[in-house]
């Protein structure tokens, strides 16, 4: 087992955020809303100066921040990009962010990137390459990161495990944390046919540092339907529900609402944030209920 890296010096309250996007922050620093934690694209601030870097500072000042990113492609073949790594190192000494997070996937080959987020074959094999590679991210960075399972719309016939199976290993043999994605679950088992609760049931309870919430579209085809993770609209009430269920399972978790496309006005992400929490206590209070005297 490799040892786990630094906890974060500020840690998330376990409470629901929001994504800081670039339409939203004139309003944001202005009327800072009550919201647990703001969280932001890493690679939108790896520039040395600028208007967004300042406002991020600003609103560091008030609100814990976590860095979630899309660009390190943990499971390509391709060498760990040492420029990125480099930047997300400077990124987060001067930040001091609580969470650091990427996603459980690849979207590069022989430096020729995808605009997408690929799942991998869960094999053995790219089981032991993955966990490597997070190991040494994580020795670059100093700090413990978090991989946030991806949404898919194909499997690979070579895949010899779940995908619940092979995150759940990837965390448990590389020390990193899981950044669980509750939506790409509901998603993914829609696209694939597999039990959502099932995946919620393998992963390790002490993993889960943080949960995703964000809203998907439907396309209907001649032989069927799909879901597609587009982050364009609300949370769907199946969503909502399974993120129930995953409370219920590992407990309050810092929750963020992911909304990248079709921005609504901010007030519509903060009432998102809201209910989520709303949820949370009316888990709290069931299981307390639950508990005998």
């Amino acid at each position: 087992m490799h040892p786990i890296s630094p906890r974060p010096t500020h840690d998330l309250p376990s409470v629901a955020g929001i994504g800081l996007r670039a339409e939203h922050c004139a309003e944001f620093i202005t009327t800072m809303p009550a919201v647990g934690f703001i969280e932001v694209h890493s690679e939108n601030y790896f520039g040395r100066g600028g208007l967004p870097l300042q406002i991020l500072e600003r609103a560091r000042r008030d609100y814990p921040l976590s860095l979630h990113g899309v660009g390190l492609s943990i499971g390509s073949a391709d060498p760990l990009g040492a420029p990125h790594l480099a930047r997300l190192r400077a990124l987060i000494d001067r930040f001091e962010p609580a969470l650091i997070s990427d996603h459980l996937c690849w979207s590069s080959i022989g430096g020729v990137y995808a605009n997408d987020l690929l799942p991998l074959p869960y094999t053995t094999e790219a089981l032991a390459h993955v966990v490597a590679r997070v190991q040494r991210v994580q020795d670059a960075l100093g700090r413990r990161i978090l991989l946030e399972n991806v949404s898919s719309y194909v499997e690979y016939r070579d895949s010899s495990m779940p995908e619940w199976t092979f995150l759940a290993e990837v965390a448990a043999r590389s020390g990193c944390g899981l950044l669980l994605d509750v939506n790409n679950i509901h998603v993914s088992a829609h696209n694939h046919g597999f039990d959502p609760q099932a995946y919620l049931d393998a992963i390790p309870r002490g993993a889960v540092c943080e949960i995703h919430l964000a809203g998907f579209i439907t396309r209907s085809f001649d032989d069927g339907k799909i879901l597609i993770d587009t982050h364009s609209a609300p949370v769907a009430d199946a969503v909502w529900a399974l993120y129930a269920q995953a409370l219920r399972r590992f407990g309050p978790t810092p929750t963020l609402i992911e909304w990248d496309a079709d921005l609504p006005p901010l007030a519509t992400l903060v009432g998102e944030a809201q209910h989520a929490d709303r949820i949370a206590r009316e888990v709290t209070e069931e299981q307390r209920d639950a508990c005998p005297a």
